[in-house]
């Protein structure tokens, strides 16, 4: 009898094979290798009924909860810094999810003086400066707007950002890369409350301000926010919830996540960028020549490897199924192409999830694993015709001083043993 993987269509080097293949392998996920299947003489699978099966369980919740057996999948925080209280950040276990949507619980966050406990009743959202007449807003009144929904992405511009460092970090996906998630954002267009209060031909930009202790201020060009940017609302279909910004947040899509300021209180109209702490000392690109550059709000053209990726291991030889995300802040994925040989080669992932603008895309690809050592990249090309670059290119233009907007090719070993590390090649 002939081997069954013997038969398939290899596309590039070192095992890739054609995702049309997907389809026809029943692969469940990385991890798991074909195998016979293990039946009974009389071809019949023994069969008992498990003992949770005999007896009823709890009934419904107000509010519903995870399986015990899936605590494993938690955000990573870090440890409490004295001197900055309240900032920081957790990370997205990105290893572990599955499709696009991020779940509320599993999104990244990210703050600068903690989570204020904001009552809805006394908090205000108030525009003003460049206007024709100033706007004060309690949420209730936010309520009565008609509202629109959109699947966007965020990502915080230092999300992967040790990968400028000139050591490679031995971490996973969430660890090096989890400051990225997605989400279903329902809100008003800002630019409904912005033509309510009457823009002034002389205004430029906006400068938005969070009712946070650090009181985060962050400045974005009048253009930009009169076209796409949002006032959320809402997250996934519930109330945007405390450390995503509740009541209310700016979601500004496809620029980097800072920009997105939560609990926002105020929106000012001005000629001019506001230059806040966090546009000067933060949140600015500096090069190899010591220059900065301000105000580099798009996110790049992008994918990661999920599975296989670091601190896994592949347990045995066999076919497995290499998964990912990719997503660009200029639109959405058109291409998504693998290489199991270090970039030597590379062939096309299939793209099972819909190609939303400015949205995570799932991508996958059948590789079998023969042993032996070897590199597993991932390219992205979005519908603007940007290509994600490598690491080295990523350097050659912006140096290794900064620590924003990386969005190289990442790339993880996979060594004799089956370990998988991340790698600079």
């Amino acid at each position: 009898m002939s081997n069954p993987i013997n038969s398939l269509e290899k596309v590039a080097g070192n095992g890739l094979i054609n995702r049309r293949h997907l389809l026809g392998l029943g692969l469940g996920g990385a991890g798991l290798a074909i195998t016979g299947s293990v039946m009974a003489a009389d071809n019949a699978l023994p069969f008992e009924i498990p003992s949770w099966s005999r007896q009823p369980g709890p009934g419904a919740s107000g509010y519903g909860t995870r399986s015990s057996h899936t605590e494993y999948m938690q955000r990573l925080a870090g440890n409490p810094n004295p001197v900055y209280p309240g900032g920081g950040s957790s990370r997205s276990p990105l290893q572990y999810l599955q499709g696009t949507i991020t779940p509320n619980s599993l999104h990244f966050e990210r703050h600068h003086a903690g989570i204020p406990a904001i009552d809805p009743a006394g908090h205000k959202l108030v525009i003003n400066g460049l206007v024709r007449q100033p706007l004060s807003f309690n949420y209730e009144d936010l309520l009565r707007y008609p509202m629109v929904s959109k699947i966007h992405f965020l990502e915080c511009s230092g999300n992967s950002g040790s990968l400028f460092g000139a050591n490679a970090s031995d971490g996973t996906a969430q660890s090096l890369h989890g400051l990225v998630s997605c989400a279903e954002w329902t809100g008003i267009p800002l630019s409904t409350l912005l033509d309510e209060a009457g823009v002034l031909p002389e205004a430029s930009w906006i400068a938005a301000v969070g009712a946070d202790a650090a009181s985060m201020g962050r400045s974005i060009p009048i253009n930009k926010a009169l076209d796409d940017v949002l006032l959320a609302l809402y997250q996934n279909g519930e109330p945007v919830r405390p450390g995503q910004g509740y009541p209310m947040r700016l979601f500004v899509p496809g620029w980097e996540g800072n920009l997105n300021v939560k609990w926002l209180t105020q929106i000012k109209l001005t000629r001019g960028p506001s230059n806040f702490r966090d546009e000067t000392s933060k949140y600015s690109d500096t090069m190899a020549d010591r220059s900065s550059l301000q105000f580099t709000f798009p996110m790049g053209c992008k994918s990661l490897i999920t599975s296989p990726s670091g601190q896994m291991a592949l347990e045995r030889r066999g076919l497995y199924q290499v998964t990912g995300i990719a997503w660009s802040g200029a639109g959405s994925i058109r291409r998504v192409e693998v290489s199991a040989d270090g970039g030597q080669s590379w062939a096309d992932a299939l793209i099972e999830s819909q190609q939303s603008d400015r949205a995570l895309t799932r991508f996958r690809i059948p590789w079998q694993w023969q042993g032996g050592s070897t590199v597993l990249q991932s390219r992205a090309t979005d519908d603007k015709g940007n290509v994600q670059p490598t690491r080295d290119a990523l350097i050659a233009t912006n140096g290794l001083i900064n620590r924003y907007h990386y969005h190289g090719i990442q790339s993880w070993s996979v060594v004799d043993s089956g370990e998988v590390r991340n790698v600079y090649v």
